[in-house]
């Protein structure tokens, strides 16, 4: 369900199950968690195999929570718990997202840092138009990327947007043939900087305490890399 493989600097994790456009059950989503938590390579690669980048929540899944409000509520919370198992990874991951996103699956990619989609990738979250929604963590992260009025036309209308669209709003950085080019070229940077820069932009404290943490993660990186400060003037 969840495939992991590590190539030098990188490791790819992918969600496997593309008969089922990669939806995620319960244990697909500790699996995937675990993948994410236990990786030592300095990127992770998340993509989803054959069609789909991920439908989200197996729906069979949610039928099985039978209406439960506390059941439903812990599923929403592992789902919460797995996209910040991903945006606090001390790797930068990148979401290569080929085909659909949808629901949860968008989500787990707006936890990532980078998402990268191929001109064949479309996004949305449909569940209003059945009277759900997906509570992965996309009703905070959403208006943090998208900015408050395009992510609420998003998400309320229920309706799906192309690949264009997609970088046009900011949903998506890039748009590339092979998204894993971008991971590649993330990778081939200093890994120490690659962790400090990513806690920087990734921190939402006070502006203050932020560039006082900036300027000190600055002056460890220029003290651990002098000497190659000194190659790039020769």
């Amino acid at each position: 369900m969840i495939d992991v493989d590590a190539d030098g600097p990188i490791r790819t994790v992918t969600m496997d199950r593309p008969d089922a456009r990669n939806a995620l059950t319960v244990d697909g989503l500790k699996t995937l968690e675990r993948a994410i938590d236990d990786a030592e390579e300095p990127v992770i690669y998340l993509r989803g195999r054959g069609p789909a980048f991920s439908a989200g929540a197996d729906l069979n899944a949610v039928a099985a929570l039978e209406g439960d409000r506390d059941r439903a509520a812990e599923f929403a919370r592992l789902g919460q718990r797995v996209a910040r198992t991903i945006e606090d990874s001390p790797a930068v991951v990148v979401a290569g997202i080929d085909g659909p996103a949808r629901g949860g699956g968008l989500e787990l990619a707006l936890a990532c840092d980078v998402r990268v989609g191929t001109p064949d990738s479309t996004y949305g979250e449909p569940g209003v138009s059945f009277g759900l929604f997906g509570a992965w963590g996309g009703t905070v992260r959403l208006p943090r990327v998208l900015g408050e009025g395009d992510a609420l036309e998003f998400a309320l209308s229920g309706r799906s947007i192309d690949a264009e669209e997609a970088l046009r709003i900011g949903l998506i950085s890039r748009l590339e043939a092979d998204p894993r080019s971008v991971a590649e070229a993330i990778a081939d940077n200093a890994t120490d900087a690659l962790a400090v820069l990513k806690r920087r932009l990734r921190d939402d404290g006070e502006r203050s305490s932020q560039e006082r943490r900036e300027a000190e993660a600055f002056a460890d990186l220029v003290a651990a890399h002098a000497d190659d400060i000194d190659a790039l003037l020769e």
